[in-house]
């Protein structure tokens, strides 16, 4: 029962928003009491915690099956976009921002979890393209790493990048694209035009 509240309630709280979805909304959705709810986290704050933290480690453990797909560092990228998206169920910015807002403790404790997952990903990632002539050889490792999360991070603030102006897939689509043009070689910047055809 309590990993059924735990999905219907991550469910939720991406369509609609961590502030927007009450105990009530996720106990009426399941055909459930809400003291049953309450058996397994004794409240909502809790409840955002384990949500966000089982997405979390559900988005870790499927970069880290693409990542030991061994594609190309290029392609990969692109892998790991479509999959976090779809996990993120193409989430317009609204729950991010809610949960930052309303649960900034939660928040502050996931982004620090994403930036340790992330910061050695796209390092792993970014040295695979230097050894295999994608990524040109001279740029630092280190740095394209935290640029490259920042502005994955900063895509979610909706005071600059309104959803209605700026849709998340094509916003994310756009930055991924800036983001290679910037670090490709020749041999890294064909691969990219052909994977955006």
């Amino acid at each position: 029962m309590k990993d059924q509240i735990l999905l219907k309630a991550t469910d939720l709280f991406l369509t609609l928003g961590f502030k927007s979805v009450t105990m009530d909304d996720i106990a009426t959705e399941m055909g459930i009491s809400k003291k049953t709810i309450y058996q397994h986290f004794s409240n909502k704050d809790q409840l955002v915690e384990a949500s966000t933290m089982h997405l979390f480690e559900t988005i870790s453990c499927g970069i880290d099956e693409i990542c030991a797909l061994e594609n190309n560092p290029v392609e990969e990228l692109f892998l790991i976009k479509d999959f976090v998206m779809k996990n993120l169920k193409n989430e317009s910015a609204s729950p991010i921002h809610q949960l930052q807002k309303y649960y900034p403790k939660i928040h502050k404790t996931l982004m620090m979890r994403q930036f340790e997952k992330m910061g050695d990903c796209v390092i792993v990632n970014l040295e695979k393209g230097i050894e295999q002539g994608f990524f040109r050889k001279e740029i630092n490792t280190a740095l394209i790493a935290r640029f490259y999360f920042a502005g994955m991070t900063s895509l979610k603030d909706t005071e600059i990048f309104h959803p209605e102006k700026f849709p998340s897939l094509s916003t994310q689509m756009i930055y991924l694209e800036y983001h290679l043009r910037g670090i490709c070689t020749e041999k890294g910047i064909q691969k990219l035009e052909q994977l955006l055809k």
